[in-house]
């Protein structure tokens, strides 16, 4: 089988790039119809911060979903996949594209906000495919990025709503971008998601099933991009989020117990 047209996705961070990629691949009933060829998805410049890639699975399953250290099974999947889709960190040069293809035909496309400025000169020259994002603020230079896995911690969900309203309202720099999956303690995860200039959205309940037996084995993590970030302030405050073992074994009884109650009433 010939190797499938391969779609490179670019642009500033907040823009939409996972949002054009997942509309793509979904189905207009917003699921994903199983064949038995599946799309891939890879996401260039994560490293094991895999936010994108945990929501687009929870949401469309049937999805491969890589990161940087996945892709050699990437390519070893490319022969049976019907659409592939590579989705380049806004933080990357355009050219780490051409050296991880290498001879490989793909084709290339650039979302903007409406307003075009001079520091997207390079990713206009670059595309083949010019398309409209969000309208995301452009006067913040994101000159600084703090990430940090969580996987195995259960947050309190009100000291998590609290902790993102003070990340995305400047309580530890300017924020142009924040993302980020967490576990709480009621076994559900919750994706979060802030871009600068774009109308606040609602934490997502990500398609995954309740984890109730012990710290969680599945990913989550935080990402923040913007100016002057105080790192020490914002870990020192998740940390303060996380719950102790004894509350979430405590948590996850009261939760089984209630789920209990329910299927027998």
């Amino acid at each position: 089988m010939s190797t499938p047209i391969i779609t490179v996705v670019a642009g500033p961070p907040g823009v939409g790039k996972t949002t054009w990629i997942y509309q793509h691949i979904a189905t207009p009933d917003g699921n994903y119809h199983v064949s038995d060829e599946e799309p891939l998805y890879l996401s260039l410049g994560s490293g094991n911060i895999l936010i994108d890639q945990t929501r687009l699975k929870a949401e469309l399953p049937h999805v491969k979903v890589f990161g940087d250290d996945r892709q050699v099974d990437f390519f070893n999947q490319l022969p049976k996949a019907n659409a592939v889709y590579i989705e380049l960190g806004s933080y990357l040069q355009l050219g780490v594209v051409a050296q991880v293809l290498n001879n490989l035909p793909y084709w290339k496309v650039a979302l903007f906000p409406p307003q075009l400025t001079d520091k997207y000169s390079d990713w206009y020259s670059w595309a083949e495919a010019i398309l409209p994002g969000a309208a995301i603020d452009t006067n913040t230079d994101t000159t600084h990025l703090w990430r940090v896995l969580t996987t195995g911690e259960v947050i309190d969900e009100d000291s998590l709503h609290e902790f993102w309203y003070e990340i995305t309202h400047g309580a530890y720099g300017k924020v142009a971008r924040a993302k980020g999956v967490f576990e709480v303690a009621d076994g559900r995860s919750l994706y979060a998601d802030f871009v600068l200039g774009v109308p606040s959205t609602d934490f997502l309940e990500l398609n995954l099933p309740r984890y109730l037996e012990g710290r969680p084995k599945r990913f989550s993590g935080i990402e923040v991009l913007g100016q002057n970030l105080d790192e020490a302030a914002m870990h020192q405050t998740l940390e303060d989020c996380c719950l102790s073992e004894v509350a979430i074994r405590q948590y996850q009884q009261q939760v089984k117990q209630i789920l209990v109650e329910e299927i027998q009433a």
